[in-house]
């Protein structure tokens, strides 16, 4: 039985040691938090990665948890609508696209998993040693182990991918604007409905979603690289009410709930680019390795087709690291370089620079229910989102 540690335990880690687990491999996750992420944002579930949920038995329960948004308003200054569009096109879904919370999700693959899989929470990898007979790991609480293979899905500023490729900054590829997302008090009594008011530049929303009681307000935002610790959370809030200071709306209230909010985050809105996703024993998975932005919504997509590729190979491969690591990115490959495609289209649209640009498109958004073919036209709007989200033949492994 081969063991492989994986660091992360949010989407990508969990769904590969479920797809490990089945194929007979002894999969370990370690986790940074002292306990499951709960919360975080809205994810789309569409294409392949449908068809991977399809695999694990999981769909009917992922259905279960989905958003059931209803649909996106747009508003001035004042909170008067300027626009409207279905929650299904504002999200680029169609068909049997699922919406579901981050949080919703990963508890669903950690439900799946917890019983077969060992968790680690409360830790994280300081150290790794490969030798002949496998990857020495040293953490920062727990006594080192040996384990025959480590995979890395953890994230944007992956710790194994630093300590096995050296520092991000060759790999990750800023597109020139950040997101801030967190919960505050649903005040403004939205039931599955999204509120969005442009700005030159920026773009402000709050949302909620179905059975919860309180809302996620969204920040968006141009801007070159900043400087400030990752770390420091306190920072990063003081950043965010600078930059949106004497903006109008909701934008007040929704700073104002910064002190309390307790899942505050804060990124870059940015791809990770690399020429090989392995390294030896140590390989990488979902945004750790080909992140493609929240811009491209296809984030968590890829983290599911990602897992269920590189363990198939894996197991094709007999446990074979180098024949399966080698299968898993070629396999992968193209699927990756035509989703991550979509993040500079999309985000021409999330975030406009100028007025005259905002009153365009909020003029589009009245217009468009009276076009003649206005279907057609959604359907050209949707269309490099679902031929991306099918670029790839899954495997039967």
């Amino acid at each position: 039985m081969v063991n492989i540690l994986i660091s992360g335990g949010s989407v990508a880690g969990p769904a590969l040691a479920l797809w490990l687990r089945k194929y007979g491999f002894n999969p370990t996750v370690v986790e940074r938090a002292p306990s499951l992420r709960d919360g975080g944002y809205k994810i789309d579930i569409r294409g392949a990665a449908l068809e991977v949920v399809d695999r694990m038995g999981l769909r009917d329960e992922v259905e279960r948890n989905s958003t059931d948004m209803r649909i996106a308003r747009f508003v001035n200054v004042n909170g008067e609508q300027v626009g409207t569009m279905s929650a299904q096109l504002f999200g680029g879904r169609e068909g049997d696209d699922i919406e579901i919370m981050r949080g919703d999700l990963a508890r669903i693959l950690y439900d799946a998993t917890k019983n077969d899989v060992e968790y680690v929470f409360d830790d994280s990898i300081t150290a790794l040693q490969e030798t002949t007979e496998g990857v020495r790991v040293t953490f920062e609480n727990a006594p080192p182990r040996m384990f025959d293979l480590v995979v890395g899905a953890d994230g944007l500023h992956s710790n194994v991918r630093a300590l096995t490729f050296g520092e991000e900054s060759p790999f990750i590829h800023h597109l020139g604007h950040y997101i801030s997302i967190f919960t505050v008090p649903n005040h403004l009594d939205l039931d599955r409905t999204e509120i969005m008011h442009p700005a030159p530049g920026k773009s402000m929303g709050m949302y909620s979603t179905r059975q919860s009681a309180d809302a996620k307000a969204m920040f968006l935002f141009s801007s070159p690289p900043l400087a400030y610790d990752r770390r420091d959370v306190t920072q990063q809030k003081k950043l965010l009410a600078e930059i949106f200071a004497g903006q109008g709306w909701e934008v007040p209230r929704l700073l104002d709930a910064l002190v309390d909010a307790p899942d505050f985050y804060l990124d870059s809105i940015s791809q990770v680019r690399m020429a090989r996703w392995s390294s030896g024993r140590v390989a990488l998975v979902g945004d750790a390795a080909y992140g493609p932005s929240p811009a491209s919504g296809q984030g968590t997509s890829l983290a599911l087709v990602g897992a269920y590729v590189l363990a198939g190979s894996l197991a094709a491969a007999a446990g074979d690291h180098r024949a399966g690591f080698a299968a898993y990115e070629s396999d992968m490959r193209h699927f990756v370089e035509e989703n991550q495609k979509l993040a500079a289209n999309n985000l021409k649209g999330m975030v406009l620079k100028t007025a005259a640009q905002i009153r365009f498109q909020m003029f589009m958004l009245r217009l468009m229910p009276h076009l003649p073919g206005k279907n057609s036209m959604i359907k050209r709007i949707t269309e490099p989102i679902r031929r991306a989200a099918i670029a790839i033949t899954l495997k039967d492994y």
